[in-house]
């Protein structure tokens, strides 16, 4: 049974940084594609963060962009998102997600990844 379990969330200032964890079971990091999401209230969650499978590719949206990073531990089966200077509107819940490359996909949707974890919440103070 695939599971991903995030972890590492909690309340930070900002500027200060926080790692979120990704620990997989059931699934190799390394065969799919990972990424981070956070919520969006009444809409589709919203992208934060990518790794692809093939040549570890990052993708990041705009608002994180410089200051977000995600990485992957294949040894560890791991995927990382290293938050750096963060800023009171990152405030949100953040979801793992493994997409299994098998149909359509672009990293930036949610609607192509097969599996989900939880989500930990992640608070920055001004």
């Amino acid at each position: 049974q695939v599971q991903l379990a995030e972890s590492g969330g909690g309340s930070v200032q900002a500027g200060d940084s926080l790692t979120l964890v990704c620990t997989a079971s059931g699934l190799s990091v390394s065969n799919y594609n990972m990424a981070w999401f956070r919520r969006v209230p009444g809409k589709e969650r919203a992208f934060v963060a990518a790794i692809t499978r093939t040549d570890s590719n990052t993708y990041y949206a705009a608002s994180v962009e410089g200051r977000f990073t995600i990485s992957r531990d294949n040894a560890k089966n791991t995927v990382l998102l290293q938050m750096n200077n963060p800023k009171p509107e990152d405030t949100n819940v953040y979801y793992c997600a493994a997409d299994d490359v098998r149909g359509l996909t672009v990293v930036q949707y949610a609607t192509s990844y097969d599996h989900w974890g939880q989500g930990t919440q992640v608070t920055v103070s001004a």
